[in-house]
């Protein structure tokens, strides 16, 4: 394929090159059958390497006002970590995911996917405090730095296991928010026990995959939560990938 349509300009001009390479490589043997290629931009330029270290500046603002807050949030990741991937919509995403999780009236928050801090940070000043879980080491160190690096001081991020994700956590339930953003897959039966056991708040649910999400939405109403608003974001343009937040507030 020569070119792609829905991808940026700097990624389509590296492509000239990269597929020469993957031409050569594949003649010397070196990738096997679903072989994945990852092409980036980021701040350094177009990253195939998956050990790359990617920089992104986010500036944030209010997805309802327009107005931008007044600073960006810089955060630094492994490639080969995940990370939303839509640096153009991201800042009115993670502006709606903070908006949400404030308008809760919590005054802390728990991130239990947190990645490399995306949401947590970004929803760091509307809290007193905020946590954030994550099972892979790397994207916790990654997390940890980027809020020294953003001079947030409110946040901490704990490398939890998942069978155990909240055992770390110590703030009152019914102070507290918890931002979700789970695999394709959806949550599984472990944590979402863990979840209700805990009783939070208010839930804000990302999802990628709107049928899981909807799975998982019916457990959420049979523990107690009602659905306060849907949110959907087209992150994957001219597809039909599309990410949803939904907002739950606990009930009684």
């Amino acid at each position: 394929m020569p070119r792609c349509e829905i991808a940026t300009e700097a990624i389509n001009q590296a492509l000239v090159d990269i597929r020469t390479d993957v031409r050569f490589r594949l003649k010397a043997g070196e990738f096997k059958r679903g072989a994945t290629l990852l092409l980036r931009q980021a701040a350094e330029g177009v990253i195939t390497d998956y050990d790359a270290v990617i920089t992104e500046d986010i500036p944030l603002h209010s997805p309802v006002s327009g107005i931008r807050y007044p600073k960006s949030l810089r955060l630094r990741f492994l490639a080969r970590d995940f990370f939303q991937n839509n640096p153009f919509i991201l800042p009115a995403f993670a502006g709606y995911v903070r908006a949400e999780a404030a308008a809760s009236g919590a005054h802390f928050l728990v991130d239990a996917y947190c990645g490399s801090g995306l949401f947590a940070l970004a929803a760091a000043p509307s809290f007193v405090r905020v946590a954030g879980v994550e099972i892979s080491a790397s994207s916790i160190a990654f997390a940890g730095e980027n809020a020294a690096a953003n001079g947030i001081t409110n946040a901490r991020f704990v490398a939890g296991d998942a069978a155990t994700i909240f055992a770390g956590v110590d703030f009152p339930p019914g102070e507290t928010v918890v931002v979700i953003d789970p695999p394709r897959k959806g949550c599984d039966e472990s944590f979402l026990q863990q979840l209700f056991a805990f009783g939070p708040r208010a839930v804000v649910y990302v999802s990628c995959d709107p049928a899981t999400q909807m799975r998982d939405l019916r457990r959420f109403l049979a523990a107690g939560y009602a659905l306060t608003a849907v949110q959907p974001f087209d992150l994957f343009p001219q597809t039909r990938h599309l990410e949803c937040v939904i907002t739950l507030r606990k009930t009684g």
